[in-house]
């Protein structure tokens, strides 16, 4: 795969679509060389981050999409996942003890996850509106 390419994706901003993004992402991985473990934490990173921008920054408006764009360079491929929308704010980090006992909504795992299976990320808002969650993941 060229490192010079970017691939882009576009999905409606409906919940269940994060699955075209999950097979779009898993192709280039493979076509990379990436191990099969690689290939499922970047699958589920991916998913968190199309399924935050959805729900939280497109706030489920059909009228918005949701982007992915790969950058393949060598040994590492950059996944940014890009909506349309506003943000949701500063996100504690869940406590599994709580979730266990009921105190807390089972959901709310996303940005934990892709922080733990990606090998560095960065959230941003951009200046024309709209939220980025850069992640980068390398080859084994």
């Amino acid at each position: 795969m060229a490192a010079e390419r970017n691939l882009e994706l576009y999905i409606p901003n409906v919940l269940g679509f994060e699955k075209i993004a999950m097979d779009f992402v898993a192709s280039a991985a493979k076509k990379m060389g990436f191990s099969g473990e690689r290939i499922e934490d970047l699958k589920t990173a991916v998913s968190e981050a199309c399924i935050n921008a959805i729900e939280h920054g497109n706030k489920m408006d059909a009228r918005m999409k949701v982007g992915i764009v790969l950058k393949p360079e060598d040994m590492k491929l950059q996944v940014t996942v890009h909506d349309e929308g506003n943000g949701i704010g500063k996100v504690k980090t869940p406590r599994i003890e709580d979730k266990i006992e009921g105190k807390d909504k089972p959901r709310g795992w996303g940005i934990f996850l892709i922080k733990n299976l990606v090998d560095e990320v960065k959230f941003e808002s951009t200046p024309e509106g709209g939220n980025l969650v850069r992640m980068t993941v390398c080859a084994d």
